[in-house]
């Protein structure tokens, strides 16, 4: 999913995949997340937000305060532990013998929160409507791997097909071991019938399978608050063990941790920077902070004209070389941020600290220069160097840090490109209005390394996470093998030789893993932050 936030370090390897995963703090009650029945406490827990940027529909949501949202609204086939250890939800089963086809059986009793059925049906058609082309979705990209799907013109997900009502098929394109994995990512939650009567209405006011639903018509009041109640329609374990949960939007995060000291906010996902040196005095044993599956990047878009070509990639190494990692990360993050060695996490299986080209990314004012003077004969740089962010949340004082670097070392005028919120930069970015760099980052849908690589740099994921429209057959190539690799070693393998084409090309630049840093208030237990960095809001207790 889209730029946020990351956490800390515990990994298991998930059996017959790619993926590892990582983190936990504190474990939960004996009795939270126990399956079926009722729920914990009555007390309603506040956590902070901002506005989504699309309405709530789970093929359209790839950024994190929509799946914030909606991964509480909606349950998928299976779900993944504070760990990141995958298990079935919805799923009784997946089974297949050639990892192309699988037959998907469902559990029997689960509704959504309007009292429909979740059939087989729910799925295939939700899955299908956020393939259809000409429907746009954001996470158009996560169904490309099944027979049918087309990038080019409208056309039916061919290899999805219903049995009956608790049972349906999937035939991908190509073998690929790692398919059960991605299936808790919000991209293949399901539908229930009144969402395609109106999708624009339902996104509004979306009718979910999860532990929670809307409290009501209006419930989403935008950029104010979204109001969550437990779903007593709810079948599977993340049984909430509180009243609900309310998303409190704000400007920007010192705003959040103000709250938080003065009990008016109950859980905080990330603290500010402005704190960093002192959060975890402040609030005394009510903090986290440990390593998760986030990374930061500074991107360039391909469509930029002083950014491309052979003068562009001169510049794009000159940016990096001028960039000092280690400082930024212990003058301004105070130990919450690792310097970066390549293009996924530490807490996921496969990340390297030895990728052969990763030493672009090592200080070197002098080797920046050089690179600027080579671009510079080639094609002289005129303007300003921009990189571009949203300033409701806290990424405007390493940006100011990375300016001056740049201003400095290279002797150009390098400067902030500010939008006031969330949604606008991302509008700005996926329309192409951006002309320069902008903050990127990645927190990873499912633990695995394929999961940092393909949605974001394959040709295929252009138009949904490949934001800046890169494209190099010999990375998809590598990305595409590895996917019918017969063993994880073997698919790691060509993972990281994609890894390599991606440190020659650089569209964009690693900065720095993110640690998950939060904390929550007085009387407030449980809280968990998982591998992704996300808190388990249905754990979280208020006496």
């Amino acid at each position: 999913m889209r730029t946020r936030r990351m956490a800390g370090v515990a990994a298991s390897i998930l059996a017959g995949s790619l993926a590892l995963a990582a983190c936990g703090a504190e474990e939960p009650a004996d009795d939270a997340g126990a399956g079926g029945g009722e729920g914990g406490g009555d007390a309603v827990v506040t956590v902070n937000g901002t506005e989504p940027q699309n309405p709530l529909i789970p093929t359209d949501t790839n950024e994190v305060e929509g799946g914030k949202v909606v991964d509480l609204l909606f349950s998928r086939l299976v779900e993944y532990d504070a760990e990141g250890a995958v298990r079935n939800e919805v799923a009784e089963s997946i089974e297949t013998e050639d990892n192309q086809t699988y037959t998907i059986t469902l559990e029997e009793g689960w509704t959504f929160s309007d009292g429909s059925p979740v059939t087989a049906s729910s799925f295939v058609d939700a899955w299908n409507f956020g393939a259809l082309l000409s429907n746009a979705q954001a996470n158009i990209e996560f169904f490309s791997s099944i027979q049918g799907f087309s990038a080019e013109q409208d056309s039916p997900l061919t290899g999805l097909q219903v049995v009956d009502d608790r049972t349906f098929t999937v035939t991908l394109n190509q073998p690929e071991s790692d398919f059960p994995h991605r299936l808790g990512y919000t991209a293949f939650s399901p539908l229930p019938e009144a969402a395609f009567q109106d999708m624009a209405a339902f996104g509004e006011n979306p009718i979910g399978n999860g532990p929670y639903r809307l409290a009501g018509e209006g419930a989403w009041e935008h950029n104010v608050q979204i109001e969550l109640v437990p779903n007593e329609e709810y079948q599977g374990e993340r049984v909430p063990q509180n009243g609900g949960v309310t998303v409190r939007m704000y400007e920007n995060l010192d705003a959040a941790y103000n709250d938080l000291l003065s009990g008016n906010l109950d859980v905080l996902d990330e603290v500010p920077a402005s704190v960093f040196q002192t959060f975890e005095d402040e609030l005394a044993g009510r903090s986290v902070n440990q390593p998760a599956a986030l990374n930061q990047t500074i991107a360039f878009p391909a469509y930029v004209p002083q950014l491309s070509g052979e003068a562009g990639r001169l510049r794009r190494q000159a940016v990096s070389h001028a960039i000092n990692r280690e400082e930024i990360t212990e003058a301004i993050f105070f130990g919450t941020r690792t310097p970066a060695t390549d293009y996924s996490s530490p807490v996921i299986e496969g990340y390297s600290d030895s990728i052969p080209g990763n030493e672009v990314l090592e200080y070197d004012p002098d080797l920046a220069k050089d690179l600027w003077a080579q671009a510079d004969a080639i094609q002289p740089w005129e303007g300003t160097f921009t990189i571009s962010t949203n300033t409701d949340a806290d990424h405007q004082p390493w940006v100011d840090a990375v300016n001056n670097s740049l201003r400095n070392t290279l002797g150009i005028d390098a400067e902030l490109e500010p939008y006031a919120q969330f949604s606008e930069f991302l509008d700005a970015r996926d329309n192409q209005r951006i002309t320069g760099a902008f903050r990127a980052g990645w927190q990873a849908d499912y633990p695995s390394l394929a999961n940092y690589l393909a949605p974001v740099f394959t040709t295929a994921a252009i138009g949904g996470s490949n934001d800046t429209w890169y494209s190099n057959p010999e990375f998809d190539d590598l990305v595409t093998r590895s996917n019918t690799a017969a063993s994880s070693d073997e698919a790691i393998e060509l993972l990281q030789q994609a890894e390599e084409i991606l440190f020659r090309d650089l569209p964009q630049l690693p900065l720095w893993y993110q640690n998950a840093t939060g904390g929550w208030a007085e009387g407030v237990d449980n809280v968990e932050f998982g591998w992704n960095s996300v808190p388990l809001l249905y754990n979280v207790t208020k006496g």
